[in-house]
């Protein structure tokens, strides 16, 4: 199984600098024609992270949406979702056994040699970035950059997830370099994060995808 083209997620420190709820946003994305929505809490998961993620799958399975938690297998098992790992979480063959073979599963790369490794791991994508600087990250991985991921793509027999500072201004650059989706936290969500913006902005990425 591959990605959708435009790949939304939802960073709930994102989110709650500009005062949006993660569901609010996902309704607004899901409306707007998004595939795949993924929730991102890199906090503790307490019983609200816990029932909003509940929300946001609840609207992906009822517009026929992939649903994926980043990092936590437990909660995606909890949870009935799709999971995506990073190189310093459960490694994906692990992953794999616990939450099943069919479930959708993905992971994240920072370089070539990483890149090649993940050639032989049971996961449906690889992600890989950050393609630019990003400010969604705490002390984040060297940039890849454009050239890299070129380079990058001609090494990758699998669906390939850009990520990483990516803008509706470079994203036409990024999927020319070869990315088969790319993943968005920041270009997401506007400053004035009403569900009409939310919405209005995923129809923009959703453009871009088209042409």
């Amino acid at each position: 199984m591959g990605c959708p083209p435009i790949y939304p997620i939802l960073d709930t420190q994102s989110l709650a600098a500009t005062g949006c709820q993660p569901d609010t946003a996902a309704g607004a994305w899901l409306d707007a024609g998004a595939r795949i929505v993924q929730f991102r809490h890199k906090g503790q998961w307490t019983r609200a992270v816990f029932e909003q993620a509940e929300r946001v799958g609840l609207q992906c399975r009822e517009r026929g949406a992939i649903f994926v938690v980043n990092d936590r297998a437990d909660m995606a098992m909890l949870l009935g979702s799709g999971l995506h790992v990073g190189q310093d979480d459960l490694p994906p063959a692990d992953a794999r056994r616990l939450i099943g073979r069919d479930t959708f599963l993905g992971y994240s790369t920072h370089n070539p040699r990483q890149l090649d490794a993940a050639a032989s791991e049971p996961v449906d994508y690889v992600a890989i970035g950050p393609i630019f600087a990003t400010a969604s990250k705490q002390n984040p991985d060297p940039v890849v950059g454009l050239e890299a991921l070129r380079s990058c793509r001609a090494r990758c027999k699998r669906p390939l997830v850009a990520i990483g500072g990516i803008t509706r201004e470079t994203a036409r650059a990024v999927f020319a370099a070869g990315a088969d989706s790319i993943a968005v936290i920041g270009d997401l969500i506007p400053e004035d994060c009403t569900s009409a913006n939310l919405r209005r902005r995923m129809e923009e990425w959703q453009q871009l995808a088209q042409t």
